[in-house]
C-alpha cells in the first residue's frame, strides 16, 4: 500500500507517496506566495487549494497507473496558528492570517485575562501571534457573521472532499482548545464574545474525515475515494516522520523557523509561557516544545541570491580552530519572539555589514545553534527528559557544517532521518489511522529511515561553550532571560 502525506508550509506546498517500509516513491512541491506589511503575514488561501493540486499532480504523475491504485490514505499538516474564515462547505471567505501575524497582538492580554487558571493549567501563555486574539479581532470585526474559522489543513481537505470538516486538536492548540478537556471552553469564548458556533467541531489527529471526489481525482490522478484523515501541526509531522516516539526522545526542524518537540508523560507547564504541550494521537503521551521564528528564514531573507556553498566552504577554512570568533547574533527576522525567549519586541541583532557575508552567515550558523541549545535547557528547566534520542530534520540540515557545527555546541549526537519531513510524517500518521491494529511508533520506526549520526567534537564544543555563554549574557543584558 501506498500513503500520501501533504505539507502545507509558509513557501510552499509539498506532497509526499510512501509505502509501508518507508520508501518514498514520489514527491512534489509548488511555491506559496505570501504578503507581509509590518505586523502582518497573508496568504490567499484559494492558493493553498491551488498549489496542494499542482504539487499532487506532479507527484502523482510520477507514478504508473498500479502504484496510484496502491494509494490508501492521506493526511495533512499546516502551520501551527494560521487560520481563515470559510463559508458553511468549507470554501475560504477572507485571507489567510499566518502564524506569525501579530496584528491582533493588543489583544492577547485580554484573552489571557478571560480564565488565567484555564491557561495555566493547559501550559498556555497566550501570544500576540497565537490564532485566538485574530479569532477575537475577527469577531469584532462581524467577520465571523455567517463564517466560521478553520485552519490550512481544514481548508485543503475540505477542497478535496467537497464539504466542510471538523479541525483537529493539535492544529486547533493555538486558538484556545482545551486539549485536557477535550472541548472548547465556550466560558472564555462568552465571556470574549466569541460565538462557539464560529469554531469547528475537533476530533483526533487520525480520525477519518473523508472521502476525495471525482473532481479530484481528474485534476491530480488521486484515485476517487481515497480516505482523508485528520492531520497534526507542521512540528508534529516531522517528529513523526523522525521517529522519535519514545518518552525522552526529541526532535528540532531547522525550516524557515525553528521548532522543537519532545515526548512527555505529562502535559508541560512552564512558568515563562515558551513552552506548549500538543496532545499526542497515542498512548496518552504529550508532544511538549516551542517554535522559534529564527532560522533558515534569515538566510534567505539576509544573503538572498548568495552562493551559499562558496560561503559555508570559506566559513569552515577562515573559522577552522578558532570557532570562539564567530560574531554572536540573534537571527531574528521581524519583530517578536515566542520561543524559547518570549518577548513580543524582540529584535534580531547581526555583526555589522563590515564584517562581510561570511561573518553574517556564520553568526547566523551559530545564532540558531544558541537558540536551539537554549530551548533544550528551557525543557531541561521544567523538568521535561531530554535524555533519548535527538534527531533533527528541515533544510538547514543540508548544510552539513552547519550541523556539525549545532552537534558540537550541544555536544550530543544528531540523528539524521532520509526523510522526516511534514508530509512523510503525515503518511506515517494515515497508515496508522487505516489500521490501528499496530501502534503509532511501530508503524514510525517501521517508515522512518535513519540516513546518517552527526557525532560532536570535544574540541569544538569546548570552544563553542565560550561562545554560547557570551549569547546567553548578551539576552541577559537585554532581559530577554534571567541569569
Amino acid at each position: 500500500m501506498m500513503w500520501v502525506g501533504i505539507d502545507v508550509g509558509t513557501q510552499s506546498v509539498k506532497v509526499s507517496v510512501v509505502d509501508g517500509a518507508g520508501r518514498v516513491h514520489a514527491q512534489a512541491s509548488a511555491p506559496l506566495t505570501s504578503a507581509r506589511e509590518g505586523k502582518r503575514h497573508e496568504q490567499d488561501p484559494a492558493e493553498w487549494i491551488a498549489k496542494c493540486r499542482v504539487a499532487m499532480a506532479a507527484a502523482l504523475a510520477d507514478l504508473g497507473d498500479s502504484a496510484r491504485a496502491r494509494i490508501s490514505g492521506v493526511a495533512t499538516c499546516a502551520t501551527s496558528g494560521t487560520i481563515t474564515t470559510v463559508d458553511a462547505l468549507g470554501s475560504p471567505l477572507s485571507t489567510g492570517l499566518m502564524y506569525d501575524d501579530a496584528r491582533a497582538g493588543e489583544l492577547s492580554d485580554e484573552v489571557a485575562a478571560a480564565d488565567p487558571a484555564l491557561w495555566r493549567r493547559l501550559g498556555y501563555r497566550i501570544q500576540p501571534t497565537w490564532a485566538l486574539p485574530k479569532i477575537l479581532w475577527l469577531a469584532r470585526r462581524g467577520d465571523l457573521s455567517g463564517a466560521r474559522i478553520a485552519t490550512q489543513a481544514d481548508v485543503i481537505v475540505s477542497a478535496v472532499i467537497g464539504r466542510a470538516v471538523p479541525s483537529d486538536w493539535s492544529h486547533s492548540l493555538k486558538s484556545g482548545y482545551d486539549l485536557l478537556a477535550l472541548t472548547w471552553p465556550t466560558a472564555v469564548l462568552d465571556l470574549l464574545g466569541i460565538d462557539p458556533a464560529a469554531l469547528p467541531d475537533v476530533v483526533a489527529p487520525g480520525t477519518l474525515l473523508g472521502a476525495s471526489t471525482a473532481e479530484w481525482a481528474t485534476s491530480t490522478g488521486l484515485p476517487e475515494g481515497t480516505p482523508f484523515y485528520a492531520g497534526m501541526t507542521d512540528g508534529c509531522a516531522a517528529q513523526l516522520g523522525a521517529g522519535t516516539l519514545g518518552l525522552g526522545d526529541w526532535h528540532t526542524v531547522i525550516g524557515t523557523t525553528l521548532v522543537v518537540k519532545g515526548v512527555s508523560d505529562r502535559i508541560v507547564v512552564d512558568e515563562t509561557g515558551a513552552v506548549y504541550s500538543h496532545r499526542a494521537p497515542h498512548d496518552g503521551l504529550w508532544f511538549p516544545g516551542g517554535a522559534s521564528s529564527v532560522g533558515a528564514g534569515a538566510i534567505s531573507s539576509m544573503l538572498l541570491g548568495a552562493d551559499l556553498d562558496s560561503l559555508t566552504a570559506g566559513i569552515a577554512t577562515g573559522y577552522s580552530g578558532s570557532l570562539h570568533t564567530i560574531p554572536l547574533s540573534y537571527p531574528l527576522i521581524g519583530i517578536g519572539e515566542r520561543f524559547p525567549v518570549v518577548r513580543p519586541d524582540a529584535e534580531g541583532f547581526f555583526p555589522s555589514a563590515s564584517a562581510g557575508d561570511e561573518a553574517l552567515l556564520a553568526s547566523i550558523f551559530l545564532g540558531v545553534a544558541c537558540v536551539e541549545r537554549l530551548s533544550v535547557e528551557t525543557m531541561m528547566a521544567a523538568e521535561v527528559p531530554v535524555t533519548g534520542t535527538f534527531s533533527s530534520s528541515g533544510g538547514g540540515v543540508k548544510n552539513e557544517w552547519w550541523t556539525q557545527l549545532r552537534a558540537d555546541l550541544l555536544g550530543r549526537s544528531i540523528s539524521i532521518p532520509v526523510s522526516a519531513e511534514g508530509s512523510v510524517g503525515m503518511a506515517i500518521l494515515a497508515a496508522w489511522a487505516a489500521d490501528s491494529s499496530e501502534s503509532l511508533p511501530s508503524v514510525a520506526t517501521r517508515m522512518s529511515l535513519v540516513g546518517n549520526v552527526v557525532e560532536p567534537t570535544a574540541a569544538n564544543h569546548d570552544q563553542l561553550e565560550d561562545r554560547y555563554q557570551a549569547f546567553k549574557k548578551e539576552l541577559i543584558s537585554r532581559n530577554w532571560i534571567t541569569a
